[in-house]
């Protein structure tokens, strides 16, 4: 069977490993959760075991779902009696996407409606609704006019372990405390006799999750007290007590000989003592030492975590071990960097040796502390984006500086950069946060003297690289070419400083002057493909061996726009290049797609894409041909077209394309092409380009929309493209 195990956003890979370490046949990460198969047995063990999953759903319908009436007709077709037991409660949650359901609240009425219509019909009595604790938690998802129900095995929230009962302001979910814990390593450090700190602990959550982790106690065990999580009827409950019975097992032999390694420290009094108290509710009384102060008081030899009294300060060698963190900002992301550089220099001062898994604010806060992260995550903290860094270790040891030498520095203008930078990062961020954006544009020549464009390309991976793509423009022929390379210099210092990635990650295309005036010069060979996401489409780059990437930026709008309008259609795209349109068309559920495109180099580029997404055959067509001439002989009708031409073209393949003299010749045969309802997007990026209005009239409609498919990053530069949607006269 295939069943579902939900997790904050981040935590997907580290999921799909756990789902795996716990026995289940195959577990695939997607956005916010896991695609799980396994038996049901697996599926109760996540339910007492899984540190990190936020619930389990075991699916027991799912059928077309348009509307409300198609909804409700869905649910009474779903044989109830033998789901619930007379006398159960019941909740339904309830999540929707799309147009014919867009109230979560109302549908999961409509699913309630249908269940207690059914079991009274059945039974006579109709089912309470406790959405508290009911007996039996049902689950329901509307994606893309589609509607999964499923039975929630964990009757709520697993990560409510059910130790915390005191909390401070903002307090981290246990299950998000536990992926802290495991990008940071701990099973490994607690394995290799090290110990753990938290210099902010708060209520506790980071020190007691990773005590109990170490102790090997299931995170169901103190939340379900012993009887089974739900009264569905196909649960197993004899199944459930045999797991609980070897947890227990588990538990009594990890809790004795758990090493008293544990320490949490913060400068709120108050905060201490609601962690004392979940300590004792955790079982853990006298494993975890806790102290009342400020993080600028800490040193080495001032936690006694460890046996640190036989360690000579003065050598700096203190036994290996785990910070974790997650220091304090809100829900604005205020936060005072000083609190952060003051944590970064207290863990440099008394854990110089020890790894660091720290949750901050974003990428701006983690910069502060001064650590150099070896990776970074993108996580989120409910709906608060976060970044998440990892360090090991805390001091790396720096290279000695020679007499008299001084530390590197930015240079004035290079410090220009770096401002500007992180202006339009904070500017974009909301943006980049609502629509999952990580390929984007970061800089446009903002500042004349330091002209060249930086896009942010972010891997679709377990851990997430970030790689820039740099793209010098053409200087004034005044300028000096000395002048020219030392801005440039900057500005590439300038945006690894912000973005911290090393030198190997960044793309440099530079203009040099030669015959013909300025030209990009010779490129790598390095063959190194990166996969990226835009939406649901997962995309192949390469940044370094080409001019261009693979990947358009400025036209993401248009591109998603495909996605949303695509399904059922036959689509069609025109100069497909490496159909990254074609790849938003079919994870949008086209019915088939063509790709037509000259290159074979492209073509091929386009099948890996395909690839990339699980989809190939007859399905998706590709086509090696001059789409002027494919398009004048092809008899096929299209549903959805895209076309995006070059401006220019003189391959000794094909004929002369110019798109100036073309677009009319080219635009009626696209249009010939198309159903009674169709649409064909027109896209081309010649600055000086006139659409022949009054002839396109001849044979089509036509509606400019270039100002909807200019994307907020590129704001700067709407000129980049325009764009015209057409539909058969």
């Amino acid at each position: 069977m295939k069943f579902f195990a939900s997790c904050g956003k981040g935590l997907e890979y580290l999921l799909a490993e756990e789902m795996l370490a716990l026995g289940c046949t195959r577990a695939t990460a997607t956005m916010a959760g896991v695609n799980v198969e396994g038996s049901l047995l697996d599926a109760q063990r996540a339910v007492l075991w899984s540190r990190l999953a936020s619930r389990v759903l075991w699916p027991i319908a799912d059928f077309d779902c348009a509307d409300e009436h198609a909804l409700y007709a869905g649910v009474a077709a779903i044989d109830w009696p033998a789901q619930l037991g007379e006398g159960d409660t019941i909740a339904v949650d309830a999540h929707v996407s799309g147009t014919g359901l867009t109230h979560a609240r109302f549908a999961a009425q409509r699913v309630k409606d249908a269940i207690v219509d059914v079991m009274r019909e059945a039974t006579g009595m109709r089912p309470s609704v406790d959405v508290d604790t009911p007996d039996v938690r049902i689950n329901l998802v509307v994606r893309k006019d589609r509607a999964i129900v499923s039975i929630d095995l964990g009757g709520g929230p697993l990560h409510r372990r059910g130790w915390r009962q005191q909390q401070c302001e903002a307090p981290l979910k246990e299950n998000l405390a536990a992926g802290v814990l495991m990008r940071g390593r701990w099973p490994q450090v607690y394995a290799d006799g090290g110990g753990l700190l938290d210099p902010m602990c708060g209520s506790g959550t980071l020190v007691i999750e990773g005590a109990l982790m170490a102790a090997d106690v299931a995170p169901g065990l103190l939340r379900h007290g012993g009887f089974a999580p739900t009264r569905w009827k196909g649960f197993d409950p004899d199944a459930w007590q045999s797991l609980h019975d070897d947890a227990r097992q588990r538990e009594l032999a990890g809790r004795a000989a758990l090493r008293p390694v544990f320490f949490g420290r913060d400068r709120d009094p108050q905060a201490i003592a609601a962690a004392q108290e979940n300590e004792v509710l955790a079982g853990l009384a006298g494993v975890i030492q806790w102290q009342a102060a400020a993080v600028e008081g800490l040193r080495l030899g001032s936690i006694p975590v460890l046996p640190w009294a036989e360690v000579d300060p003065e050598a700096n060698a203190a036994p290996g071990g785990l910070v974790v963190c997650n220091p304090p900002y809100d829900l604005r992301l205020a936060a005072d960097p000083a609190l952060y550089r003051a944590l970064g220099d207290a863990l440099k001062r008394a854990v110089p040796d020890w790894r660091a898994s720290l949750l901050c604010g974003d990428a701006e806060l983690a910069h502060a502390t001064g650590l150099r992260a070896l990776k970074k995550y993108q996580m989120f903290n409910g709906a608060i984006e976060c970044t998440l860094i990892t360090v090991d270790p805390v001091a790396p040891p720096q290279r000695e500086r020679k007499a008299g030498e001084e530390a590197p520095a930015l240079a004035e203008g290079a410090q220009m950069v770096v401002n500007r930078l992180r202006k339009n990062l904070r500017k974009l961020k909301t943006w980049r946060q609502r629509e999952a954006v990580t390929c984007f544009r970061a800089y446009d020549a903002d500042l004349p003297e330091y002209s060249a464009a930086i896009d942010v390309y972010q891997t679709d991976e377990e851990s997430p690289r970030t790689f820039l793509h740099v793209q010098e423009y053409a200087a004034p022929d005044d300028i000096p070419e000395p002048l020219q390379r030392r801005r440039l210099n900057e500005l590439l210092a300038a945006a690894r400083e912000v973005f911290d990635v090393p030198r190997e990650h960044v793309a440099l295309k530079t203009r040099s002057r030669g015959k013909g005036g300025s030209k990009y010069g010779r490129f790598d060979q390095r063959g190194e493909y990166l996969t990226v996401r835009e939406g649901d489409a997962r995309l192949r780059v390469n940044l370094f061996d080409y001019l261009d990437t693979g990947l358009f930026l400025d036209h993401r709008p248009l591109r998603l726009r495909i996605a949303a309008e695509a399904e059922d259609t036959r689509f069609l795209n025109l100069f497909g290049y490496t159909g990254a349109a074609t790849m938003h068309a079919a994870v949008g559920r086209a019915r088939q797609t063509t790709t037509v495109d000259l290159s074979p180099t492209y073509l091929q580029w386009c099948a890996d894409n395909l690839a990339e997404n699980g989809m190939g055959g007859a399905r998706h067509r590709l086509v090696q041909a001059d789409a002027m001439a494919w398009l004048e002989a092809d008899q096929a009708e299209y549903d959805l077209v895209f076309c995006d031409p070059p401006t220019f073209s003189n391959s000794k393949r094909a004929d002369d394309f110019d798109i100036q003299a073309s677009h009319v010749r080219l635009l009626r045969a696209a249009v010939d092409r198309l159903a009674r309802d169709g649409v064909l997007y027109f896209s081309n990026n010649f600055r000086r380009f006139r659409l022949d209005e009054a002839a396109v009239a001849e044979f089509a409609s036509s509606e400019e929309i270039s100002a909807q498919t200019i994307p907020p990053d590129f704001a700067r530069n709407p000129r980049i493209h325009r764009c015209w949607r057409l539909q058969r006269r």
